[in-house]
């Protein structure tokens, strides 16, 4: 998720430190099977990009923060600027920090999209769909 300006406050990767701060190792979203933040929101305002990757739709965001409680790795967000959930969608298939990363500890391989969700995402974006229209 690319802003366009230098916060690393709002940064989608964060760094954990390990054994007394001897190493660290930075984390951000990995596009997980179970997709809980997707399941969580009320609104529908979760979905799958082109990419593969689990994007927020801003225009349907309410800001609930369901999102982010429901994440069970810590890597969905929320901005107080805008009252929206942020995470990363993977720059719309062409990751930025994997490309930067001088020493590669971030890597992207893409994968074949699977079906994460299955029957429940067919009913479920039934459900959000329906509630649009009316």
């Amino acid at each position: 998720m690319q802003t366009g300006t230098f916060q690393p406050s709002k940064s989608v990767i964060r760094v954990s430190p390990f054994e007394g701060y001897t190493s660290y190792a930075p984390y951000t979203c990995t596009q997980c099977a179970e997709g809980w933040c997707m399941t969580a929101c009320p609104v529908g305002a979760i979905r799958i990009n082109a990419a593969g990757a689990k994007d927020v739709v801003d225009d349907t965001c309410v800001g609930c923060k369901l999102c982010t409680i429901a994440c069970p790795y810590g890597t969905m967000f929320y901005d107080a600027d805008t009252l929206k959930a942020y995470k990363c969608n993977l720059c719309e298939g062409a990751p930025a920090c994997a490309e930067a990363c001088p020493t590669q500890a971030i890597t992207f391989e893409e994968t074949a999209p699977a079906d994460w969700l299955g029957d429940f995402a067919v009913e479920r974006t039934a459900q959000v769909l329906a509630r649009e229209v009316a």
